[in-house]
């Protein structure tokens, strides 16, 4: 089977008042996230009953050479319908509450429906990084506990599902393996087969959020919260404003922080849809970015140059700059128009997401003098010591190391300081580094 069967506008944004109606990076002083009990599954459910054609997800149409699966075209209602087969079947596992449940996965469609079928059944996502090797995974899975992991079959030269398998002889914590097709190994849950058989059903009640590794680190999981997850991605859309509608392109690996608040996050919190290139062919990229919808484009911050020098379709209605912490965040070759803004958004390892548009709340600006940069309420507040270490306050920036077992504390609003600083030479931060 090589991909999943068919099933059977405007959401308002819910980021501020006037989300949309200024130019990118002016938003409001205060943002309005969606309430504490949503998760990014009922967001998606939410769109689907009241937009039911929309665009959710678009698999690349090169999808088949490197997974041996149809590249198909979600709408919201057919992907919440897979959503809730797949949450159903694995509310069948032997799992208590709240579990965490490894994904395995490339950015496509069947990384997004997993994520979501996992919140849905009321467990935990944990976003297992497909560039481990067969040691890493185990010493990520370990270190997360993780009682089952999701994956798939094939990602070009890979076998995902091959390599969990011998991870789970040498684990045996692990008792779930599951796997999206072709050529699902013995002994591994074939979902395919699940989406097939499972009826759908309401979603349970769970915790959202979701476990990421800092830097890609295996020792170093990270769990940020549900409400936490909503903040960072309402404050990411008060400068990227997309729109009900939009499509995302996103360029990044959809496994940390940053990827998931630019992709799935925003996508479903604004109701857009979003488009990924697992694997990146420039002629692809210059087919699948020359669309007739708007689309927000988001790559890592090193392409920007190649971007700068090549022809840029009409339909192109912004561009984010992804960067890591830490890092330069120039030169630039980029210049925001005034229908193109240009944003750079900034990674703290897993800790905090600061994004400014270019000539508006320009992070560099903000990183110089964040007592003058934009303000986000409550929700997240940087500060520069004077000897140029950086702090960060608020829900937006809450995330800490994985306990064994995750309790979801009150937000204490106090400052914690960061590992990272900036250097300043004429009134501009030129690069971050490590304290």
């Amino acid at each position: 089977m090589t991909g999943f069967p068919p099933a059977g506008r405007d959401r308002p944004a819910l980021i501020g008042p006037g989300a949309g109606s200024g130019p990118a990076g002016e938003g409001p002083a205060t943002v309005r996230v969606p309430p504490r009990a949503q998760r990014l599954c009922t967001l998606l459910a939410a769109t689907a009953q009241a937009h039911p054609h929309r665009v959710a997800f678009i698999d690349p149409p090169h999808k088949p050479l490197w997974s041996g699966r149809a590249a198909i075209t979600w709408t919201y209602a057919a992907a919440a319908e897979i959503v809730a087969r797949l949450a159903n079947g694995l509310r069948g596992w032997r799992l208590a509450p709240a579990s965490r449940i490894g994904i395995a996965l490339a950015g496509s469609s069947e990384s997004f429906l997993a994520y979501l079928a996992v919140e849905a059944a009321g467990h935990i996502p944990c976003l297992l990084p497909l560039a481990l090797d067969e040691d890493g995974l185990l010493a990520a899975v370990q270190t997360a506990g993780l009682p089952a992991v999701i994956t798939q079959t094939r990602f070009g030269p890979l076998a995902p599902a091959q390599r969990l398998c011998r991870v789970a002889v040498r684990y045996f914590g692990l008792r779930y393996l599951a796997a999206f097709g072709p050529d699902v190994p013995d002994g591994v849950i074939n979902l395919d087969a699940m989406v097939l058989d499972a009826a759908g059903g309401p979603f349970a009640p769970g915790p959202g959020g979701f476990i990421s590794f800092a830097e890609g680190d295996p020792a170093r999981p990270v769990h940020r919260s549900g409400d936490a997850l909503l903040a960072a991605i309402a404050v990411y859309l008060v400068t990227a404003r997309v729109q009900p509608g939009d499509r995302i392109l996103s360029l990044l690996p959809q496994t940390d922080l940053r990827g998931l608040v630019t992709g799935l996050g925003a996508a479903l919190v604004a109701g857009a849809g979003l488009e990924t290139l697992p694997v990146f062919e420039a002629r692809s990229f210059a087919a699948t970015l020359d669309g007739p919808l708007p689309t927000r484009l988001v790559v890592p911050a090193a392409l920007e140059r190649n971007l700068a020098a090549s022809r840029l379709p009409t339909s192109l209605d912004g561009i984010v700059l992804a960067h890591r912490a830490p890092g330069r965040l120039g030169p630039r070759w980029l210049t925001p128009q005034a229908n193109r803004p240009v944003i750079d958004a900034v990674a703290f390892e897993e800790t905090a997401l600061l994004a400014g548009a270019r000539e508006a709340n320009d992070v560099a600006l903000s990183l110089t003098y964040p007592e003058r940069g934009h303000l986000f309420s409550t929700l997240m507040a940087l500060r520069r010591d004077p000897d140029g270490r950086l702090a960060f306050r608020g829900r937006a920036c809450h995330a800490g190391a994985l306990q064994r077992d995750i309790t979801i504390p009150e937000t204490v609003d106090a400052w914690a300081a960061s590992a990272f600083s900036v250097d300043v030479e004429d009134d501009q931060t030129l690069a971050i580094r490590r304290a």
